[in-house]
């Protein structure tokens, strides 16, 4: 597959599955406003390279006028995913700016090591996209991550907090971050890589190769719950959008409990 037959793809044989949900959660959400300089954080996995050529169609025919460039950490690759990421930039003629940051080495010993990596990557990619000029980055978080982490925090950690799409950096200065895939769900994402022939590295982390992850967990919980009610995802998501505080015992507001 040529470049330019994968980005058609993208608009033609996956409007409905992909295009669309992403345009919609731009739009519904306010993700991208005029003259935005947005980073898009390539981890060299599937979600992050299709959010960079939705982002490309979508300065190509959108109507809001905004910049982006495409940033790579490398958070301690072996060569031969690394290898894999940069030939796949290559096919999809994408330019990478790439990094390193060995975070790696530093959480491997740790106990909490996927929150430990999330925080680090994140103030990572924040100062290399300020370093760049950006004013926003964007992640490759999709639908069914959106899903899993309010089970996860739920069953987990007691508590009931989304993955919003939308945040505001505390740390940096003018700086957000932004999920254009929420409302993409993952088959459909496998089902544009397989239509197109793509080869793209699954999860390289050193930890979660070691350790049964919590979200292979709640996807099987997931996949179980949508046979029992179909739709039980998207209504999971829509409790976030719904929340009766007046049958609530307790909530957070800003650090201080109601």
């Amino acid at each position: 597959m040529k470049n330019k037959d994968i980005e058609r793809s993208i608009i033609t044989r996956f409007r409905k599955e992909i295009f669309r949900p992403f345009v919609k959660a731009v739009n519904e959400y306010q993700l991208i406003e005029e003259n935005d300089i947005i980073a898009v954080c390539i981890s060299g996995g599937k979600d992050s390279f299709l959010l960079a050529k939705c982002m490309e169609e979508l300065k190509k025919h959108g109507k809001i006028p905004f910049e982006i460039k495409f940033i790579l950490m490398n958070p301690g690759y072996n060569k031969e995913n690394l290898d894999i990421i940069k030939e796949n930039a290559n096919k999809l003629e994408i330019s990478l700016h790439i990094f390193d940051n060995n975070i790696f080495n530093e959480i491997k010993s740790t106990d909490n090591a996927c929150y430990l990596c999330a925080r680090k990557r994140r103030g990572a990619l924040y100062a290399k996209a300020k370093e760049l000029g950006c004013n926003k980055i964007a992640l490759g978080h999709h639908f069914d991550d959106v899903i899993e982490t309010i089970l996860m925090s739920m069953i987990y950690n007691g508590e009931f907090k989304t993955m919003l799409p939308k945040l505001f950096s505390t740390n940096f200065e003018g700086m957000s971050l932004i999920r254009p895939l929420y409302y993409v769900k993952e088959k459909d994402i496998k089902s544009w890589q397989k239509y197109n022939n793509l080869n793209f590295i699954d999860c390289a982390c050193i930890v979660t190769k070691k350790n049964t992850s919590k979200r292979l967990v709640m996807k099987e919980l997931i996949k179980h719950l949508n046979q029992i009610y179909k739709g039980a995802d998207l209504n999971i998501l829509n409790s976030t959008k719904d929340v009766n505080l007046s049958t609530i015992i307790s909530y957070v507001n800003k650090n201080e409990k109601k």
